[in-house]
């Protein structure tokens, strides 16, 4: 399992790692030859001869000035450009190390290789002036670019702001951070690689799920096995858009679930008849006996808004024993008519808003949201005792003891039914006896590497959400393989 970590986090590892008896200096001399060498491969991976390190006043600076002096001493042709005027003790003795040239200005000799070594972590205002005007330069120089640790102009929050490096590469020095997989970091951050320098971790970080840790949820199945043997999943569909409940059935079928059920209104059922001709098709006015045995009820995918529909609600958040999956409609009707009834379950829940519908949830902007969307995802699911799955391109999955950010995914799985794919999957996954938490992430793990073979065939822009369902197996095959 890899981890990443807040900026607040990682503070509190240096100061402690300080306290053992490390200096300062000694993690700058540390941080700087991992830079070094990470240069140093970009280097003889783009057949660049020449860098220029971009460097700050502060202990990110210093990182830079001593990779800029281990690279001179290498014999590579090296710069420093550093605009600033004060200085950390760290910085200030690293820049007196550093015998090569260093430019006040920005200089006219064009570098095919940049060090953005300019702010690091921590950042929480627009950079100005010439902040600004370095950022912009950078950007604009053409050059292969290194960031150390984060891209400047990166919030700790992964929201960039509007003079922001935009990075071919970023080495994170002791851990990766949270902002470089959240919103615009995983756009700004290019290939990201993490430096050891003897920094380790105080507190549990933020769970990053990668195949070796799903592959354990999919063993190998017994040939002595029946359908009964992998679970009961029901997706039951709305009034208002029928393709939604086809969706998340046609993603449900494809989990692994030993029994995918169709409830649909009266009103759909002509159309639904020999759609999904694997699901069990049934009509539904109310929740019945067959449907409270599932081991997972997946809701909300074109239901619309109505109070009837919160009536329905009521009696599954109450009356229910299984895994609850709250999607779309779900949640829109909970933010009308009252949140709180998740208070009163008697079944585990699984909520799976994208950023505005949370919003709605918690009554806040969504720009606020994605300002804060760890701290908010964790509040909700302690607060009401529920996995919270907050979509974005990157997305949060929270249970009020654990936090994962899921890194797959294609802005190919920008499209209408995308969310509804994933919620059939998690469904069916649940239901076989996942866990919440883990189901979770799993789902919004394969979905996303769906997305991601959608795109690597069809491009971004044509593959839709029936695509995704048809690149599933190929997804599952990675992992059983």
């Amino acid at each position: 399992m890899k981890y990443s970590y807040s900026v607040i986090q990682m503070r509190e590892a240096d100061t402690a790692a300080i306290k053992s008896g490390i200096t300062a200096q000694e993690l700058m001399e540390r941080a700087g030859h991992a830079l070094a060498q990470t240069v140093l491969c970009a280097m003889q991976k783009t057949g660049i001869d020449d860098a220029l390190f971009i460097c700050g006043g502060g202990n990110n600076g210093g990182d830079g000035f001593v990779a800029a002096r281990i690279l001179s001493e290498k014999g590579k042709e090296v710069a420093v450009l550093c605009a600033a005027t004060k200085f950390t003790d760290e910085c200030k003795s690293a820049k007196e190390s550093f015998h090569g040239e260093i430019y006040g200005v920005m200089p006219r000799r064009r570098y095919a290789l940049i060090v953005d070594c300019l702010f690091g972590t921590g950042l929480s205002r627009e950079p100005e002036d010439d902040e600004a005007a370095l950022i912009d330069f950078i950007n604009h120089s053409g050059a292969y670019v290194v960031s150390c640790d984060m891209p400047s102009g990166l919030s700790e929050n992964g929201i960039a702001f509007s003079h922001c490096v935009r990075a071919n590469e970023t080495l994170a020095i002791g851990q990766i951070k949270n902002a470089l997989y959240l919103a615009d970091g995983a756009d700004v951050s290019g290939e990201i690689a993490v430096a050891d320098i003897g920094i380790p971790a105080r507190s549990r970080g933020v769970e990053i799920w990668g195949q070796e840790d799903i592959k354990p949820f999919f063993p190998k199945r017994r040939s002595h096995s029946h359908k009964g043997d992998y679970g009961d999943a029901t997706v039951l569909a709305g009034n208002s858009y029928s393709g939604a409940a086809f969706l998340a059935a046609g993603a449900c079928l494809k989990s692994g679930v030993g029994y995918t059920r169709l409830r649909v209104p009266e009103s759909l059922y002509p159309s639904a008849v020999g759609k999904l001709p694997a699901c069990l098709l049934k009509k539904y006015n109310a929740p019945d006996g067959e449907m409270l045995a599932s081991a997972c009820i997946a809701t909300g995918m074109g239901a619309g808004v109505s109070e009837q529909y919160f009536e329905l609600l009521t009696e599954l958040v109450t009356g229910y024993t299984g895994t609850l999956i709250l999607d779309a409609d779900a949640l829109n009707t909970l933010s009308l008519f009252g949140v709180e009834l998740l208070k009163e379950k008697a079944c585990r829940i699984i909520v799976t808003p994208h950023v505005g519908e949370f919003a709605r949830l918690t009554k806040k902007s969504s720009q606020d949201v994605l300002n804060n969307c760890v701290s908010y995802a964790e509040d909700f699911a302690k607060e009401f005792g529920v996995t919270v799955v907050l979509k974005n391109n990157r997305t949060v999955i929270a249970d009020g003891e654990r936090v994962a950010i899921s890194v797959s995914g294609s802005p190919a799985l920008a499209k209408g039914g995308s969310g509804d794919v994933l919620s059939g999957f998690m469904a069916g996954t649940a239901a076989r006896g996942v866990p919440c938490f883990e189901a979770a992430c799993i789902a919004c793990d394969l979905v996303g590497n769906a997305g991601e073979y959608a795109a690597h065939e069809m491009g971004e822009y044509a593959p839709d959400a029936t695509d995704i369902i048809a690149y599933l197996p190929k997804v599952m095959s990675d992992i059983l393989s």
